[in-house]
């Protein structure tokens, strides 16, 4: 199954996907040096991102979440690939200073935790495999 969105920031990459139905904050929501979500009560709290197609509605937050996802992709603890509902500033600047493909405007409840997806964010494509 093929979903089609919007080019945030262009790249590809192919990975386990990870979703969360609720917005993330990286300020504080995730620790930039393990990849592991931080936020108490967050469905995804105690999970790591780092190597994995995050899946997650919107971002949420404080601006320096964008400098936190730069030092996750530093760190070597980035998600591979980010793809939203509804991607907002603070996640597209973060992707974009960090590298990260990210797509915004699919359908993300077509994708489930532990499905392999293929990511071309340049064609704006998730491949659901």
């Amino acid at each position: 199954m093929n979903l089609k969105g919007r080019k945030i920031c262009a790249g590809k990459a192919k990975g386990e996907a990870i979703v969360s139905n609720q917005g993330i904050s990286f300020y504080g929501g995730v620790d930039p040096n393990t990849g592991i979500v931080v936020e108490k009560g967050h469905e995804l709290e105690g999970k790591s991102i780092a190597g994995k197609i995050l899946v997650f509605p919107q971002g949420k937050g404080s601006t320096v979440g964008s400098y936190t996802m730069y030092r996750l992709k530093k760190n070597g603890k980035a998600p591979l690939a980010i793809i939203n509902k509804e991607c907002e500033t603070i996640v597209a600047v973060g992707a974009i200073i960090s590298e990260i493909p990210c797509i915004d405007k699919i359908d993300i409840s077509q994708i489930k935790t532990g499905q392999n997806l293929a990511v071309d964010a340049e064609n704006g494509i998730v491949e659901v495999q």
